[in-house]
């Protein structure tokens, strides 16, 4: 089975770093991404919540803040707990395994970079291959 996420969003607060009480480090965000337009013309917006783990956490927590461009690679996992009522809730939650500056400027060129070339990969992975993947998908009839 397959269970691979690519998100592309904007931070919506500054990312929340925690320390697990083993010392792991865990920082959470919620992500703004756009949906396409709709047929009537209009964007809607989704706000995808983000866990990152140990290094994941601490690179996710230093280097972004509100309002800044990130790319997420990880896996999508559902979350099941109980409220102060007695009330199975569920959540759904993009568990980071990669992060990387999704951030671009014009250069004196003309031409548009990335800003720095930091992104943290906590699992394995490889940056051209995902964005290989961001522009299949994104393409008209990807």
């Amino acid at each position: 089975m397959l269970n691979k996420v690519i998100l592309q969003g904007r931070c919506g607060k500054d990312p929340e770093k925690r320390t697990t009480p083993s010392g792991v480090p865990v920082t959470s965000v919620s992500l703004a991404v756009d949906r396409d337009f709709n047929k009537d013309g209009e964007k809607k917006t989704d706000w995808i919540d983000v866990v990152a783990w140990r290094g994941t956490a601490n690179f996710l927590a230093d280097h972004f803040q509100k309002g800044s461009t990130v790319i997420v690679c990880g896996r999508l996992e559902i979350r099941e707990w109980q409220d102060k009522d007695g009330n199975k809730r569920r959540n759904a939650e993009v568990i980071a395994d990669s992060v990387y500056f999704g951030d671009s400027k014009k250069s004196n060129d003309g031409n548009f970079s990335y800003q720095g070339q930091g992104s943290y990969q906590g699992g394995t992975g490889d940056f051209s291959e995902t964005m290989a993947l961001i522009e299949k998908y994104s393409a008209p009839n990807g």
